[in-house]
């Protein structure tokens, strides 16, 4: 929140402390559990699995949890930083080198070369002076904006688009934003398309800086993938409860002080936090029963 600028800086060094040491043993792990798949298989493997991770983890967004999109967002890119660890680990790279840190910041896009992206990572941050510290709205917005920006959902460096596709793109997802503040988790499906799609773009980048060239054995984005399939059955299955609570409503004619809109309001917003709640405890309980 103090210096969302460093935020890349901030993320790879706590990535590669965190994510580093598990990186190379969840690789051969991989490897121990499939012994006939060759090195394009493991990474297929590799990208598969985490372009999965990063889709479930980052598109369980929408509804009652809006607020909570910085912590979706952070948790999407450490998935994405880890899938770039793993990448580096079957090619026999070290992921607790701090060089892997400097290459995650070239792949980002955030620096042209790994010089550079050592030399950021090296030095000390500059304190922001107090009368230039930005408000904690504005500190909270540029950082969910960069956030954004490093998971690739924001002006991709590899992809140059017209003003009026710009345009179209942001008109969507303000059509979305307000759909969504009615029907709980309607965005699920959108923000899984985005993640997957900006994923596969950093699978990508990593692929061809660590081995040379793109595998084409790698699931591209003419298939349907399961998260996304699944993220829009959530959508869908979470409309029934507003749906059906607003067809009660009407076939009842309920209504306060004489209006009907106050008893709509706090049927959504109920609906909204009953479903959205549901899936979120669901959630947990399938996190808690798998883990060990």
């Amino acid at each position: 929140m103090a210096e969302p600028g460093r935020l890349p800086e901030a993320l790879a060094s706590f990535a590669l402390r965190h994510l580093g040491p598990g990186a190379g043993p969840a690789v051969e792990r991989l490897r121990a559990a499939h012994p006939d798949a060759d090195a394009t298989a493991l990474r297929s493997l590799v990208v598969t699995r985490g372009r999965r991770r990063v889709t479930a983890e980052g598109s369980f967004v929408g509804g009652p949890f809006m607020l909570f999109i910085p912590v979706a967002f952070c948790g999407a890119l450490l998935s994405q930083v880890r899938i770039v660890l793993e990448l580096a680990a079957t090619e026999g790279l070290d992921t607790t080198d701090p060089q892997r840190a400097a290459e995650l910041l070239v792949l980002q896009g955030v620096y042209a070369d790994t010089t550079a992206a050592r030399a950021a990572l090296d030095a000390a941050p500059d304190r922001p002076r107090p009368e230039k510290r930005p408000g904690r709205v504005a500190a909270f917005r540029a950082l969910v904006l960069r956030m954004a920006w490093l998971l690739g959902l924001l002006t991709p460096s590899d992809e140059k688009v017209g003003r009026w596709t710009r345009v179209g793109q942001w008109a969507l997802v303000g059509c979305v934003f307000l759909v969504g503040l009615v029907v709980p988790l309607v965005w699920l499906p959108y923000m899984a398309y985005s993640y997957n799609r900006a994923t596969t773009r950093l699978t990508d980048r990593a692929t061809v800086f660590y081995v040379g060239s793109r595998d084409r054995r790698t699931p591209r984005g003419v298939r349907v993938d399961p998260a996304t399939a699944v993220a829009g059955l959530r959508a869908l299955a979470s409309m029934t409860l507003p749906a059906v609570a607003l067809l009660l409503l009407i076939a009842t004619d309920t209504r306060i002080a004489g209006g009907r809109w106050p008893v709509a309001g706090i049927v959504l917003t109920t609906s909204c936090l009953v479903t959205g709640g549901w899936w979120m405890w669901r959630r947990q309980r399938k996190r808690r029963e798998s883990s060990p």
